[in-house]
């Protein structure tokens, strides 16, 4: 689940960084306030990498996606893109943890195969 996730979480840092060059052509937005609020949630995308195993990773992982598609409100391809990222964080969940499983389940039969 690592993995996939990680590999989701560093695709949307780099989609912040681009919403951040589109949000600053907004002449209601202080180029201070765009790059504040885009720096932090790239660093989170990058720090949530290496927590996402941990107890609430997962879910802090939720609470981005749905910044993400707020963030809509100022730049609007961000509703579509943020859903589409979304989709690809519950995909990254459901198979990274079916993955897993498969892992531990060859890991137990090939422990049993060394022992006979």
């Amino acid at each position: 689940m690592r993995t996939l996730c990680a590999s989701t979480l560093i695709g949307e840092f780099f989609l912040i960084g681009f919403a951040g060059l589109v949000a600053m052509k907004d002449p209601d937005l202080s180029m201070t306030t765009v790059w504040t609020v885009c720096g932090v949630a790239m660093a989170l995308c990058v720090l949530l990498c290496g927590v996402i195993t941990r107890p609430g990773g997962v879910q802090l992982g939720w609470a981005l996606q749905g910044a993400l598609i707020v963030s809509g409100i100022v730049v609007p391809t961000m509703f579509f893109m943020g859903a589409l990222f979304a989709a690809l964080w519950w995909a990254s969940v459901h198979y990274g943890r079916k993955v897993d499983e498969a892992r531990a389940r060859f890991a137990a039969a090939q422990g049993g195969a060394d022992a006979a």
